[in-house]
């Protein structure tokens, strides 16, 4: 008899290196990246272009290693994004009818084929 095993965690990212996910992994190398652009690339004096590269490394780490409610820094990124472009306040007005406040409207239905017949009954 064949045992299978049935996985379990299947919404849990798998860990790759020193309990870091893939996506931890590609965040933490191109912020490292971006930081060796920093101290060789920028055309700054030496002191500005180590603190530059400081900055991104600070921000690299808080951004991989933050993970408040356990949900990523970027997620939060987003969130606190989509709410400063959302409207604040919300005005609600009840809406208007569409002839106006209190037309009233009359429907006529055709007679139905039963009254014609005893309309004409009543005639004969």
């Amino acid at each position: 008899m064949e045992r299978h095993e049935i996985p379990t965690h299947l919404e849990v990212a798998d860990r790759a290196f020193l309990g870091l996910t893939i996506r931890q992994l590609l965040a933490a190398a191109i912020g490292l990246a971006l930081a060796y652009g920093a101290v060789n690339d920028l055309p700054l004096p030496f002191g500005l272009r180590l603190a530059s590269a400081l900055a991104v490394v600070l921000a690299t780490a808080v951004l991989v290693l933050w993970r408040p409610a356990g949900r990523p820094a970027e997620e939060w990124a987003f969130v606190l994004l989509r709410y400063w472009t959302t409207p604040h306040v919300a005005v609600w007005r009840p809406r208007e009818p569409a002839g106006g406040p209190h037309e009233l409207r009359e429907v006529v239905l055709p007679p139905s084929p039963r009254l014609q017949r005893k309309e004409a009954e009543d005639a004969a």
